[in-house]
């Protein structure tokens, strides 16, 4: 079982999700790296889903970069990016189907307008109805002409047939950042607007905004992101009852940057490749607007079989009834193993902390000594759950030229209840907080081994602790 899709022999990239009113079609970019041949070549591939943790795979035929797919009551248009170089600038290919399964490329391509938009940046089209003006509105990956580098945008045009485009000024041009906003995407919900892109500039995430009317002003909420760095280019689908947000979690493989380590290091110090597997949040909006993440349902329910918890304190002091395990650290470092690590695994718990701990969190793929694993760590006083790899804790942290290696913020109060949730299968491991916020990242290099509790400073509550797998136990 695959909780975090990945096509054989190949990478997922960028992700075009759709609903057609009977199941989600999830476009998405497949790179076979190095394993092309005549039978395997890059292209737009489609999945489709009803419960987002079980595909069916079917091959477009249309090799393109990022773009879109919309249905105008007759037939379905796909929108796709085709770069182009001598001299080097973007374009946008217009395909229709009748099916979904068929597609014809149309004679239609649109360029650069050369007045507002670069010619290079200038990609990723979301195209969709704008009911408040009765026309086709097209969202575009650009770099608004100016001055400054610092001029990424998310560019618009407008149609009435979906062929003929007129150029518009941008509908978000905050001019922050050295790029292009890549892979934009835009729903209404309920009072609000959403207005979704990633950059890669200054922050590499995917962030959203929100407005009250179609066309902005945009604000930027306080936590104005869904993921980590780890969850890039991502798009929202929804059936009209729930809304799920789509992007891809990089491989640490092949160090296509060649800004890696010596490779004696271990894969956990690479540099994050394009492409990898999906992962897929269900959003969840919350009263004043802003929008939180937690695991799909069918995700949240694919791991049924519980494995024995055993509890070995290795430092502090705990105690344990049933499935809640009670610890004091004092002003030291308490550890605990609970037991082998199955892959793939979800590991629950609710943690009540008090006397203002350091951190304190879940250990996986930890050692014997508690000295070298992954460490998903909830620090209060910085307000923010941080992932911590091998190289941060072992032997060789001296040589870690970084203060924090992933994080995401998140109000941690003393006496509260946090429900932690954490699923690993082969490298990905995403991780949730409350039921609002998530992190996803990469365990590469240490596998199987124990998983553990600690904190540092104080004490807590880990209640309701359960580690469960694909497959049962003999004996259990």
């Amino acid at each position: 079982m695959q909780l975090f899709y990945r096509p054989p022999l190949a990478a997922l990239g960028d992700i075009i999700p759709f609903h057609d009113g009977k199941a989600f079609r999830i476009f998405y970019l497949r790179n076979y790296r190095n394993n092309m041949d005549a039978e395997h070549h890059d292209s737009w591939d489609m999945l489709t889903t009803t419960d987002q943790l079980h595909f069916t795979s079917h091959d477009t035929g249309i090799d393109a970069a990022t773009g879109s797919v919309v249905y105008d009551g007759n037939v379905y248009h796909m929108f796709a990016t085709v770069f182009k170089s001598r001299p080097m600038r973007n374009c946008i290919i217009h395909a229709t189907s009748p099916d979904l399964d068929r597609w014809s490329v149309t004679e239609d391509v649109l360029w650069p307008d050369g007045s507002i938009y670069e010619e290079v940046h200038f990609r990723d089209p979301f195209v969709f109805r704008c009911e408040e003006e009765n026309n086709w509105w097209m969202l575009i990956a650009a770099r608004e002409k100016g001055p400054t580098l610092r001029r990424a945008c998310v560019g618009l045009y407008k149609s009435e047939n979906l062929r003929d485009w007129r150029p518009c000024r941008p509908l978000y041009s905050p001019e922050d950042a050295n790029c292009a906003y890549e892979c934009p995407d835009y729903f209404h919900w309920g009072d609000w607007y959403y207005l979704v892109f990633s950059s890669y500039s200054d922050r590499f995430q995917t962030l959203y905004r929100m407005s009250r009317s179609p066309a902005g002003p945009w604000i930027a909420p306080e936590r104005d992101t869904f993921d980590t760095r780890s969850f890039y280019a991502a798009k929202t689908a929804s059936d009209g009852q729930k809304r799920y947000i789509y992007g891809w979690n990089p491989t640490r493989e092949i160090d296509e940057h060649h800004f890696g380590p010596r490779a004696d290091f271990g894969h956990d110090q690479y540099t994050w490749d394009w492409g990898g597997n999906m992962v897929v949040h269900e959003l969840l909006q919350e009263k004043d607007g802003t929008l939180s993440v937690r695991p799909p349902e069918s995700i949240s329910s694919a791991l049924t079989a519980d494995r024995a918890l055993d509890l070995r304190p290795l430092s502090g002091t705990w105690t344990r009834d049933g499935r809640n395990f009670s610890v004091n650290a004092g002003n030291g470092y308490a550890a605990a193993l609970l037991g082998s690590l199955p892959d793939p695994c979800c590991f629950r718990c609710t943690v009540r902390f008090q006397g203002a701990p350091a951190q304190l969190g879940v250990a996986l793929s930890v050692d014997d000594t508690f000295s070298e694993g992954y460490y998903a760590a909830l620090e209060p006083g910085f307000r923010r759950l941080q992932y911590k790899t091998p190289l941060r804790c072992g032997k060789d942290a001296r040589i870690f030229p970084f203060t924090v290696e992933q994080e995401r913020p998140i109000r941690l109060a003393e006496e509260e209840p946090h429900r932690i949730t954490v699923f690993r299968d082969g490298s990905v491991v995403v991780i949730y907080v409350d039921d609002q916020v998530a992190l996803s990242t990469r365990a590469c290099d240490l596998q199987g081994r124990q998983i553990g509790l600690f904190l540092e400073g104080g004490e807590a509550v880990f209640s309701d602790v359960s580690i469960s797998t694909a497959e049962k136990e003999d004996g259990i």
